[in-house]
């Protein structure tokens, strides 16, 4: 079979094979099957893994993180956000974490809010024809408990740019509630830079 173009997005496709994705994550942290259940269920992971081998490709062909019309721009580990409002510098959107990110007793896992943190800020910090800048440093506020499950509002600034580095604030909040807040530094790849 001939390669795809790397101007393929998966269509309509991908966005079912994501939400399948996104559903199996959430049901195995979900669920307390019987010991065959989850050995046929291995077995037939091993199956749908054994199918996609042979589509591999290099980072720059990847439909998973493009895909900017989908939560989480299509990417299965990240929360799947969904933006509102968007300029070049702020955002605001709704985030819903599902059991896949839970951590314990109704409360999303520590870890999953960095990382959410650290995608939409990252996400401000490159656009608005900003050259491409990394992670340099992410501080994160735990203010109140995060709920799984919960359609959560977030919003981000980008407060100033200083050389090559930049600064990025966000705030994630449940029915008014200030759960978490974060900033970060970001700053911009010299040429070469990967």
């Amino acid at each position: 079979m001939p390669p795809l173009p790397p101007s393929w997005d998966g269509g309509g496709e991908f966005a079912d094979l994501l939400k399948a994705t996104r559903l199996v994550q959430d049901l195995t942290n979900g669920t307390n099957p019987p010991a065959e259940v989850m050995r046929e269920i291995t077995d037939q992971l091993g199956e749908v893994a054994n199918r996609l081998k042979p589509w591999t490709c290099e980072e720059s062909d990847l439909i998973a993180g493009r895909r900017q019309d989908l939560p989480g721009r299509g990417h299965s580990m990240l929360p799947a956000f969904v933006v509102d409002e968007q300029t070049e510098n702020s955002v605001k959107g709704r985030v819903r974490f599902t059991t896949f990110y839970l951590g314990g007793n109704g409360a999303v896992h520590g870890g999953a809010l960095p990382l959410f943190f650290d995608d939409i800020l990252g996400r401000l910090s490159n656009c608005g024809g900003r050259s491409i800048a990394r992670t340099a440093y992410l501080h994160v506020n735990y203010r109140h408990i995060t709920e799984i499950g919960r359609e959560l509002k977030f919003d981000a600034t980008f407060e100033r740019e200083e050389g090559r580095k930049r600064y990025v604030t966000g705030h994630l909040f449940d029915r008014g509630t200030l759960v978490a807040d974060a900033e970060g530094l970001f700053v911009m790849l010299l040429p070469g830079q990967p």
